[in-house]
């Protein structure tokens, strides 16, 4: 009995066919075609998917066309200040300064953070977060100009249509997902399932590559609408519509004008209430929403800030006359008591704080130990390297941080021990801290216990 085979076929026999059916591409294409054609000809079911459902007189190409122009000026700005504070960070320098490990290619225009001007820091953070909010009533007006297309009818017409769909849900979410994590983080509110950096830096770039998409599809039609004029009002079911015009209107109660007028002035009233926290100076008393927004106390310390040493586990003990600062490089170390610093050359800086919350101070008055005169006391000349400062600080973000050569060489940057000719206080610091030109203020590292100059960090 032949068991080699299963098959009377023989072996050149052609093979059987697949069971699956396959449809041709172009099959498959005009089964679409009829789908979309059948639920057109349907029409939309009952609600908002009808075009009678939308009855604001308000609504149409000329009034989304504004708001859009404004967000494209405002969201380009907001989002090349937001990568500048991603550089801020000098995130390519360590793992300890990066909270975005797998950002790849996505890295690719950083660059090594000036420490001149000083106050660079301050007036990129403090224009991104203010701008921010300022264009939170906007973005909410662009979304409610445009909220019938969220239900036009049928949902998918082409696969150009797909696409600008697809693009717009990535938008509405993205701009919602990133305006509102923002604004929490401005307000100190983490209630992030996750690292607030990471989350932000990824949801900014999903929302700046829909937004890329939707500008290409709607910007110049958005230019027409705007340069026709706001008295002009296409018919409703004309292209130039866009399905934003309602067939039957209910009567105004305002003109597209001073709808315009209405969203400005909420935007005003946000600026007012915001930007005093990065203005400083008298303004500062008028940032009603900002949680900084008046000086804690008075006195040489009476000036912002964001942890507490008690919220950052720091202990009597540890900050104490047992406190010493550890110095090492080029294979050497030194160990200082508050006192020998004290007793070491004191130069003066007068610098600010600035922090990614948006909140900043004027210049305060410090005075402490260059960092380059602690990196001679092991052998290192004027070539000051890169410095790993580490912090008495339990737990948390940003414990510790490598400073890049240039910030350790600027004469500016100093181990403070004083500030505005007073002792530091334990909030902000003491016994030590390091104060850095034009860095965030989370890389001015308060209770300062050990510096690590060029070994890798």
């Amino acid at each position: 009995m032949d068991t080699s085979s299963d098959s009377d076929q023989p072996d050149d026999a052609p093979e059987r066919p697949s069971t699956a059916v396959k449809l041709p591409r172009a099959r498959v294409t005009e089964r679409v075609r009829d789908a979309v054609g059948r639920a057109r000809a349907a029409g939309p079911p009952p609600g908002p998917a009808r075009p009678g459902f939308w009855r604001s007189p308000l609504r149409g190409p000329w009034l989304t066309g504004v708001f859009g122009l404004i967000l494209l000026v405002g969201v380009i700005v907001l989002f090349v200040t937001g990568l500048l504070s991603y550089a801020a960070y000098n995130p390519d320098l360590a793992a300890r300064n990066d909270q975005t490990p797998d950002k790849g290619w996505l890295g690719f225009y950083l660059f090594t953070w000036p420490t001149s001007p000083y106050w660079l820091y301050r007036l990129t953070q403090g224009v991104h977060t203010v701008l921010g909010v300022v264009l939170v009533p906007v973005l909410l007006a662009k979304l409610w100009s445009v909220i019938p297309k969220l239900f036009e009818w049928p949902p998918l017409r082409s696969a150009a249509h797909a696409l600008e769909r697809l693009s717009l849900l990535l938008l509405v979410g993205g701009a919602g997902f990133t305006f509102v994590t923002g604004i929490l983080n401005i307000q100190l509110d983490y209630v992030f399932p996750g690292s607030f950096y990471v989350l932000h830096f990824y949801g900014a770039w999903v929302f700046m590559a829909a937004f890329v998409v939707h500008v290409a599809f709607r910007l110049p039609r958005a230019v027409r609408a705007v340069r026709a004029g706001r008295g002009w009002q296409p018919a409703p079911d004309s292209e130039e519509a866009a399905g934003l015009v309602s067939p039957r209107p209910a009567p105004a109660t305002i003109s597209r004008r001073g709808a315009v007028a209405m969203v400005g002035a909420g935007s005003l009233a946000l600026l007012v209430v915001t930007a005093g926290q990065s203005i400083g100076g008298w303004w500062r008393k008028t940032a009603l929403l900002a949680p900084h927004g008046r000086d804690p106390g008075s006195g040489p310390n009476g000036f912002q800030i964001n942890k507490t040493a008690a919220s950052s586990g720091i202990r009597p003990s540890d900050i104490g006359s047992a406190w010493r600062l550890t110095v090492r490089g080029a294979g050497r170390q030194e160990v200082l008591t508050r006192e020998m610093l004290l007793a070491m050359e004191q130069r003066e800086a007068a610098l600010p704080i600035a922090c990614v919350e948006g909140w900043s101070t004027p210049d305060q008055q410090w005075s402490g130990v260059r960092l380059t005169d602690l990196a001679a006391l092991v052998g290192l000349g004027t070539d000051t390297p890169q410095v790993l400062v580490e912090s008495a600080q339990r737990g948390g973000s940003f414990s510790s941080v490598v400073l890049a050569p240039n910030q350790a060489r600027d004469d500016r940057s100093l181990l403070a021990v004083r500030v505005n000719g007073a002792d530091l206080s334990p909030d902000h610091g003491y016994p030590a801290r390091v104060i850095i030109p034009g860095a965030p203020g989370v890389h001015n590292t308060k209770w300062v216990t050990r510096l690590t100059f060029g070994e890798p960090a």
